[in-house]
């Protein structure tokens, strides 16, 4: 009885070659038959060779690291020259299944890494912001505006990717550019002068000659763009300034407020604005994570195609959470007073928050993009992280302004 070797990498075709080219891993102590099966497509590579009985696994790897593909290698005791080819054919496949179990179980631990990482930045994020958020201010602003400049800057990408630009003409690198600063001066603005109506109106007068004077033709589909732009990503962030630092009146009946150290501001810290934008921002996160468990526990039925993952299972149960969060918030921090106004506040920020999602959604789908950047491992890009927050700022604002004085509920 000899020693035969054969291999299986991936689903490549096979061939009968001279033994010879693989005779540095033969077993020297038996004959060696005079043929062995080899891919028709040889690579340059280099092997770590495992050997698990009288089977061995070889990991194939390129530049010293691990590749995605598996060799399975089987060692066969069959009669010199000789090699059946069902036998052959039995082998390869053995090697086939393992390789598949290799790189299910691989791709069921990079899934966990990213979910770790998600959760690990997620903490790490959610921390930060609450304590900007306490801080309001000039430091609550400072942060807005870096955040909507990055933001300014993932979304004229989208613009300007290849999905989009297929069907339009995408404004020049240099309007994008004046446009991502303008957007990033929009909540400075705003808590300086209070509103930015006039501003955001000069600024895009100012954009629509530029376009409109450039050289070569100018396009509808420029001037759209960025309008929107100058929309999306700079005067709605701003309303979440306008409520944090607008709303100046203190929240009386606040308990926390009562027992809040005076060298951090004392009772006079906890303003409407502060508990309005703490509820708002915790019952958008309770959304996005009831949203997140009801589909995967009960998803069936889909919402939209925008966003074929999303279904009406889990609106629902994010629907639930986001008013329950509402309700909780709104009995620790006495605002607002009224269980129907609690409610309808909940409602509001899990429709603008959806609403917000669903139009990422719809702009990244068109860019044939999955994630709108890469700055936040494991998340994507700032839109990817404050979709759900950009058009809920402004509907919180109006809640607060007009229809709770309004009703006075």
């Amino acid at each position: 009885m000899a020693t035969t070797l054969y291999s299986g990498i991936g689903r490549y075709n096979y061939k009968l070659l001279p033994l010879s080219l693989c005779s540095i891993i033969s077993c020297p102590c038996h004959s060696s038959p005079s043929k062995a099966l080899v891919p028709t497509r040889p690579r340059v590579v280099k092997l770590n060779v495992v050997v698990d009985g009288r089977r061995s696994v070889l990991r194939l790897g390129r530049d010293g690291g691990l590749a995605c593909r598996r060799v399975s290698t089987a060692v066969a005791r069959v009669e010199p020259e000789q090699l059946g080819e069902e036998d052959a054919n039995q082998e390869v496949n053995k090697g086939d299944k393992l390789s598949e179990n290799e790189d299910s179980l691989l791709e069921h631990q990079q899934k966990d890494s990213q979910l770790r990482k998600r959760i690990v930045f997620g903490l790490g994020i959610g921390i930060s912001v609450g304590g900007v958020v306490l801080a309001g201010g000039w430091v609550f602003t400072a942060f807005m505006a870096a955040a909507v400049f990055v933001g300014a800057r993932e979304y004229f990408d989208l613009v300007r990717s290849r999905g989009i630009t297929a069907g339009m003409t995408p404004p020049p690198r240099y309007v994008s550019r004046v446009c991502s600063i303008i957007c990033a001066v929009m909540p400075i603005i705003t808590l300086y002068f209070g509103q930015i109506d006039v501003s955001v109106t000069f600024a895009a007068f100012v954009v629509a000659m530029a376009l409109l004077l450039q050289r070569g033709n100018p396009r509808f589909a420029q001037l759209s763009s960025t309008m929107f732009g100058l929309f999306y990503c700079g005067y709605l962030p701003s309303f979440w300034v306008k409520l944090r630092c607008g709303l100046a009146a203190p929240a009386l009946n606040t308990r926390i407020g009562a027992s809040w150290p005076i060298l951090l501001g004392g009772q006079a810290h906890w303003t409407i604005g502060l508990v309005a934008c703490l509820i708002s921002m915790s019952s958008i996160i309770a959304a996005d994570t009831y949203a997140f468990l009801g589909g995967k526990t009960f998803g069936r039925t889909p919402l939209t195609s925008i966003s074929p993952k999303k279904t009406w299972e889990g609106t629902i149960t994010g629907l639930g959470g986001c008013v329950a969060t509402s309700i909780i918030l709104s009995k620790i921090f006495c605002w607002p007073t009224s269980l129907i106004s609690a409610i309808a506040f909940g409602v509001l920020n899990f429709f603008g928050s959806i609403f917000g999602d669903l139009t990422e959604s719809m702009i990244k789908r068109d860019a044939g993009v999955k994630d709108s950047g890469s700055l936040i491992p494991g998340h994507g890009g700032i839109l990817d992280r404050v979709d759900s927050y950009i058009f809920t700022g402004a509907l919180a604002y109006s809640f607060v302004k007009i229809f709770l004085p309004l009703y006075g509920v």
